[in-house]
C-alpha cells in the first residue's frame, strides 16, 4: 500500500494483475472508497486518476498488452503506479521504456525485498478549457 500512500481515499483506481480482485477488497477494507478490479470496471473512458498495476510473477510481453488496454482508463492528469518482480536493472529499463513510448514519465522508482515500484503520468495533460 506504500503505492498509494500519497493518494485520496476518494480518488478513483482502477487494479490490475493477477490479484487485483484481492487487491481491490484490501484497498477498500483501508478505506479506499472507489476502487475498481479490472475483472468489473466496465468500459475504459478516462474514468480513473490511479492505476495501481500488480505485475509480479508475470511476463513483460503480457504487460505491454496490459498497458495498451489500461491506459484508456487513465485520466490525463492520473498516475499509474507499476509494481514488479525485483529486477536487473536491463528489466527496469525494458519496463521504463514500455512508459515511456504510452506517453508516460517516470516520476518515481522505489526498489524492496518485494519488488520494484514506478510512478509514472502522461507526459501531456490534455488542455483544461479556459472559463468564458
Amino acid at each position: 500500500m506504500i503505492a498509494l500512500a500519497r493518494c485520496s481515499k476518494l480518488q478513483r483506481i482502477i487494479v490490475a494483475g493477477e490479484k487485483s480482485i484481492e487487491l481491490m477488497f484490501e484497498l477498500e477494507r483501508r478505506g479506499y472508497a472507489r476502487v475498481a478490479s479490472t475483472a468489473n470496471c466496465g468500459q475504459p473512458a478516462e474514468q480513473c486518476e490511479v492505476a495501481l498495476v500488480d505485475w509480479r510473477r508475470r511476463t513483460f510481453r503480457s504487460l505491454e498488452t496490459t498497458l495498451d488496454w489500461l491506459v484508456d482508463f487513465l485520466r490525463a492528469d492520473g498516475v499509474l503506479v507499476l509494481w514488479t518482480d525485483r529486477q536487473k536493472l536491463q528489466n527496469r529499463e525494458s519496463v521504463n521504456a514500455a512508459l515511456e513510448r504510452r506517453g508516460f514519465i517516470i516520476e518515481a522508482t522505489t526498489v524492496r525485498a518485494d519488488g520494484s515500484l514506478v510512478s509514472a503520468r502522461r507526459r501531456e495533460m490534455k488542455p483544461i478549457p479556459k472559463a468564458a
